[in-house]
């Protein structure tokens, strides 16, 4: 659905995207994550045709970008870097001046269009108040309207809950999960890790211009071969377990140990009370501070 080869862009000396090879697969919902500074957004407008790379290749859909932006931009609905709208028009009138463009259908079914995607993204009951009156929830949330109007096989969004209440959040991650489910592949760039984890399938993390991991969330958050255990017994246990102790906070003790099934059953024979035992794994908060260096906003570097 996405590939880019080698991508890279420079601003003068400044090197912002440093020879990425990104993959992004039909179908997938695809969290892409980094600091601060890291090129994110210059990469995604590039995928879109508003940046044109240095070197590099882009293709979106089986087809080269920027050369056949025409042909490709159609299909793609877009939030990149806040909403764009006219400040002293409503939301529904914002929506039909872009639902306008290209567009031959009937007034009245772009009417039934707008009325759809404004009640996907929970602004169904909005009144006619201009979009300078929206808070900047409400904003997001047209925005995201704006992005569906044509029913994109890709969406590529940058910070998309950016501004919801934690209500909002989770309304945009089920509909974004809704869409995926009926064929829409899901691109967006977040600083929000736990929605990400909550709603990507993979993930692909850039520091410093460069792609540094890109992997399935499964796989990045497979089993440590620790184990985490709580028990009122956590003094017996770390007695009788010949060496294998990582680690303990008064109950809670770190196990090495491949199997919790198997370790729980030997403990209970043993005679230990256990009040939890899990797989320890890492999150995604983790995994992405292991790949990454200091932000690059940072100045006492």
């Amino acid at each position: 659905m996405i590939r880019t080869e080698s991508l890279t862009k420079r601003f003068g000396p400044v090197v912002a995207v440093d020879s990425v090879s990104l993959h992004v697969r039909e179908g997938d919902r695809y969290g892409f994550l980094g600091p601060n500074g890291s090129g994110k957004t210059t990469l995604v407008r590039m995928l879109l045709g508003l940046v044109y790379p240095t070197s590099g290749t882009i293709e979106v859909m089986g087809r080269r970008m920027p050369a056949r932006a025409a042909e490709v931009l159609p299909e793609v609905g877009s939030l990149i870097e806040g909403p764009a709208a006219y400040p002293y028009l409503s939301g529904r009138r914002n929506l039909s001046l872009i639902d306008a463009i290209g567009s031959r259908d009937k007034r009245s079914a772009r009417r039934a269009r707008i009325e759809n995607v404004l009640g996907q993204v929970g602004l169904a009951g909005v009144d006619e108040r201009p979009v300078k009156a929206y808070s900047l929830g409400m904003r997001q949330r047209l925005g995201l309207a704006a992005a569906l109007l044509r029913e994109p096989r890709l969406l590529i969004l940058d910070e998309p809950t950016n501004g919801l209440d934690p209500q909002g959040i989770r309304e945009i991650r089920d509909l974004l999960t809704e869409l995926n489910k009926a064929g829409t592949t899901v691109f967006l760039s977040s600083h929000l890790l736990s929605e990400v984890e909550q709603l990507c399938t993979r993930v692909g993390v850039v520091d410093r211009g460069k792609l540094v991991l890109e992997e399935e969330l499964t796989a990045l958050r497979a089993p440590t071969g620790r184990i985490l255990v709580e028990s009122p017994d956590a003094d017996k246990i770390t007695g009788i377990l010949n060496g294998r102790l990582v680690s303990r906070a008064g109950e809670h003790i770190v196990v090495e140990h491949e199997d919790a099934a198997e370790l729980n059953a030997w403990l209970v024979g043993e005679g230990m009370r256990i009040a939890s035992i899990t797989p320890e794994r890492r999150s995604l908060e983790e995994v992405v501070l292991a790949a990454t260096g200091p932000g690059a906003d940072r100045l006492d570097r």
